[in-house]
């Protein structure tokens, strides 16, 4: 092998591994992921199953009565969902299994909370999500059951609302 040729090989074989590597990254992050296949139990004992949401644009958003941070985001959550209710949004806020029903219950009820609120008792619904156990956790799904982004604390409502405009028309 002459000169020449190895000095364009090692910088070859290394532009080669790099583009294999993004390849791989873009693949992964450009597929989303199948949402769970759950069922929520409403503090009104309503079932709902994630099959029956399937069509439609959900929020499902983890929180508890004693996160402050979810508190704080709540009426922006109330007025995210009142905004796009008309076009389709559903909504569902998921109370972590640490969190009182009782508390969960008046929350709600003092707060009149206009979409559905369900218990996680047993924490089955927050492992199914991918081990949530930061609050709020919310996530975006998409017509087709896929998770369209995950938001950890509170969502810039502005980017958000942009989101579910393009989900919802889509």
């Amino acid at each position: 092998m002459t000169t020449s040729q190895r000095t364009w090989i090692k910088p070859a074989a290394i532009g080669a591994a790099v583009l294999a590597i993004a390849g791989i990254g873009f693949a992964t992050f450009s597929q989303q992921q199948q949402a769970p296949d759950v069922t929520f139990i409403t503090i009104a004992g309503q079932k709902i199953s994630s099959q029956d949401l399937r069509g439609k644009v959900v929020m499902v958003n983890f929180w508890a009565t004693s996160c402050t941070t979810c508190v704080k985001e709540m009426p922006q959550m109330v007025e995210t969902y009142n905004k796009f209710k008309q076009d389709g949004l559903e909504f569902v806020a998921v109370a972590m299994s640490y969190d009182p029903p009782n508390y969960v219950l008046n929350y709600a009820e003092t707060r009149k909370l206009p979409f559905k609120v369900a218990l996680d008792s047993g924490g089955d619904l927050a492992k199914q999500f991918g081990d949530v156990n930061m609050t709020p956790t919310t996530f975006v799904i998409g017509k087709d059951g896929k998770i369209l982004k995950r938001y950890l604390g509170e969502p810039d409502f502005a980017s958000l609302h942009a989101l579910l405009q393009k989900s919802l028309k889509s």
